[in-house]
């Protein structure tokens, strides 16, 4: 197992040199289950951090993401964002405008910021689909990556993007680039533990790679869940739960002690 976790520095050391595993985690089992696996970096609800995640996944670097829309001001990503690094984190995702991005890098929290597909700000770009399919849409992207990096940004999240067009923006940046869907000329490729497992109801997206099925493993347990539900309301209407084997015993002499008493 490792133990030493990559710094900031760590990973823009290794920009160009090999390509970085990503994984978003919502629970403390696939966070284990990332550090074991030697998952490079994950991405992680605010939540989660705790002494508990970083047993879990002591060498993985985490990015907490700040939700866009919760926090409004920069003092409120601020503010969040250093809890979210005392917590355990080692840098925020942060989809906010370029002022806050400049904030929190002048307060020395590392960023990481969002280009191409922009799930919170989707509708500016036609909703959930491909972005940078056309000139004129990738040199908007590629303005984009060069903000953010004059603001502060060390990495950015590309997302759903012609791999050709994501390469030559990765190139030209001294950003990590976390490909989400955007081709392997970025630093990192970056899925959701839901879709890799299987476990993603509805529609999966179409970069997302399935390895296992746990949605049927799931819809079993369901299944066994409501079964022994089941047999518990029929063991109490029965009378068969309680049985004796669980109950708590008082020796006769104590009981008639209690039951005088009450007299």
């Amino acid at each position: 197992m490792r133990h030493h976790r990559p710094t900031v520095a760590d990973l823009l050391s290794m920009k160009g040199k090999r390509q970085l595993s990503m994984l978003r985690v919502e629970t403390l089992e696939e966070a284990e289950a990332a550090e074991r696996a030697g998952v490079d970096l994950v991405s992680v609800p605010p939540s989660l951090l705790s002494p508990a995640f970083r047993e879990a996944a002591p060498s993985v670097f985490a990015f907490p993401g700040l939700e866009y829309g919760d926090l409004v001001t920069a003092d409120e990503y601020i503010r969040a964002a250093f809890q979210a690094l005392k917590a355990g984190g080692d840098a925020v995702y942060c989809a906010a405008g370029l002022s806050t991005v400049r904030r929190m890098r002048e307060e020395g929290i590392p960023v990481c910021g969002h280009v191409g597909l922009i799930p919170s700000k989707a509708t500016w770009t036609g909703g959930f689909r491909a972005v940078g399919k056309t000139s004129v849409s990738a040199l908007e992207i590629w303005r984009q990556t060069r903000a953010l990096e004059d603001a502060g940004a060390f990495a950015a999240e590309i997302e759903v993007v012609p791999g050709e067009v994501a390469a030559a923006i990765s190139e030209r940046t001294s950003m990590l680039m976390l490909s989400m869907g955007a081709g392997t000329g970025c630093d990192a490729q970056y899925l959701f533990a839901d879709d890799v497992l299987g476990a993603t109801k509805g529609h999966v997206p179409r970069h997302a790679k399935i390895y296992r099925n746990f949605a049927v493993e799931y819809d079993r347990l369901q299944q066994e869940r409501i079964a022994a539900f089941g047999e518990f309301v029929a063991d109490v209407k029965s009378g068969a739960y309680p049985a004796k084997s669980h109950l708590v015993g008082i020796e006769p002499a104590e009981l008639e002690a209690f039951l005088q008493s009450l007299a």
